[in-house]
């Protein structure tokens, strides 16, 4: 209990605090814990006085939503996308790989932004000040806001790959790994979007 007000604490300060800066920028990743398909993170400045419906965890809206609330976003803010491949994602790890899609994010922002909020625990190493914020994709706007960029990028992608590979259920699962996806995966083997150090990758392949 004592735990949680002092995160609150900790917020409500933040938000204080936030009141002072002229750019700040929200950034989210998306496809951690995917089976295939890059990694996709954003980095979003909302334009000041901007009220934009639906504005939330990107987790919390359905597909159409996503869509919908994303042209809002765009119209209204300073954003831009990094992306990790997956064979850097091999290379390097899920977490640095995501760390370097931020990093390319935050670097591809046309406006430098007086500080970097981050959803989650671990920041990229750049030059602007980072804070990491647990959660922050349900509490700061412009975080919520970089999570529906980087999720709606992101699907677009896998539904795109989806009509090369057929057999998994990309365009629905946007590979996560759905019961569907590892249908495919068993019966129609692995395919270059497959990230193939992941757990029930690496076991199929190492039988």
């Amino acid at each position: 209990m004592d735990r949680l007000k002092n995160v609150k604490r900790e917020i409500k300060k933040v938000l204080k605090n936030l009141k002072k800066l002229k750019f700040i920028a929200g950034v989210d990743e998306v496809g951690r814990g995917c089976l295939a398909g890059p990694v996709v993170s954003a980095a979003v400045i909302l334009k000041k006085n901007v009220m934009i419906k639906n504005l939330k965890d990107s987790k919390k809206l359905t597909f159409d939503q996503r869509v919908e609330v994303s042209k809002n976003i765009k119209e209204n803010s300073f954003f831009s996308i990094g992306i990790a491949s997956v064979k850097e994602i091999e290379k390097l790890n899920i977490l640095q790989a995501s760390l370097l899609s931020m990093k390319r994010a935050i670097r591809s922002l046309s406006k430098k932004p007086d500080l970097i909020l981050v959803d989650g625990i671990f920041a990229p190493q750049v030059s602007i000040k980072c804070k990491t914020i647990i959660k922050g994709d349900e509490k700061i706007k412009c975080i919520s806001a970089a999570s529906i960029l980087a999720k709606v990028y992101r699907d677009k992608i896998m539904i795109e790959m989806s009509k090369k590979y057929k057999n998994y259920s990309w365009n629905k699962n946007f590979g996560y790994g759905t019961k569907q996806h590892i249908l495919g995966l068993k019966k129609y083997g692995l395919t270059t979007m497959h990230r193939k150090n992941f757990k029930p990758i690496h076991k199929m392949l190492f039988k």
